[in-house]
């Protein structure tokens, strides 16, 4: 089943092309990430799906009744306002409590209601932003570069976190995010994004695909397999060590 279909869709912002003629569908279930430079038009991408900027041509065809939860990239809260996770999740509208255990289990913060919001890690912070997202019960999840800020085994974690996710809710999840071959690594299909969509496939195709190496380098391939083997064992130096090679090799 298709959730949502993008049909030859362009969007120009100030009379320039930001997409153009993008074209992909996300099934019920699947985990799918695009990636791209900066610029490359991913958020606005999101937002079109989300339905908050509308196409200058083509279309976004959703299914009827889509629910989706949405995690932003991040969210600024006044630290000297008083406001625990409880309260957080009610605002604007106000959820029952057995509805606020459920989501901040769901999302791996279930210790966390009482907590105030200002005195959360960055790693909290993004679960409970999770579990906002999940309060609706969605049928698609959309996380943008939901884990910016956190360090490698963090943002594995939170992965990790959204796998469980998708297995227990059943739900889709779209994934823009900056981490290559993290993400990709937790991904069943990949889109790399660069005004409109270079290449697309399985994560291994897309990163031997030329028009991938042409906009990351080629030492994503062989990261990519390392932290697919390191990913179904544990996470140990290697994986922090491999993150910056990675970035060494940009």
């Amino acid at each position: 089943m298709s959730l949502v279909t993008l049909n030859n869709l362009t969007i120009h912002h100030g009379g320039n092309p930001v997409l153009t003629g993008v074209n992909f569908n996300i099934q019920a279930g699947e985990i799918v990430t695009v990636v791209g430079p900066n610029g490359s038009g991913k958020s606005t991408l999101l937002r079109a799906i989300i339905g908050a900027l509308q196409p200058s041509s083509g279309q976004v065809v959703r299914a009827s009744g889509l629910r989706v939860g949405y995690v932003p990239q991040k969210l600024h809260i006044d630290p000297t306002l008083p406001l625990t996770v409880r309260r957080f999740l009610s605002l604007p509208l106000r959820v029952t409590n057995a509805a606020a255990t459920q989501a901040l289990e769901q999302a791996g913060a279930g210790r966390l209601a009482n907590q105030q919001m200002a005195g959360l890690s960055g790693g909290q912070f993004q679960r409970v932003l999770l579990a906002r997202a999940l309060l609706c019960d969605p049928q698609l999840l959309i996380l943008d570069e939901a884990t910016q800020g956190l360090d490698q085994p963090g943002s594995a974690a939170f992965y990790q976190q959204i796998e469980t996710v998708r297995q227990h809710l059943g739900c889709a999840v779209l994934m823009v995010s900056h981490e290559l071959h993290v993400v990709m690594a937790a991904s069943d299909r990949v889109i790399c994004l660069n005004g409109h969509v270079c290449c697309e496939g399985e994560p291994e195709q897309v990163a031997s695909a030329p028009e991938y190496r042409a906009l990351f380098g080629s030492g994503t391939q062989g990261a990519l397999a390392l932290y697919r083997h390191e990913h179904n064992h544990s996470h140990d130096q290697d994986c922090t060590h491999e993150h910056h090679d990675h970035e060494a090799a940009q």
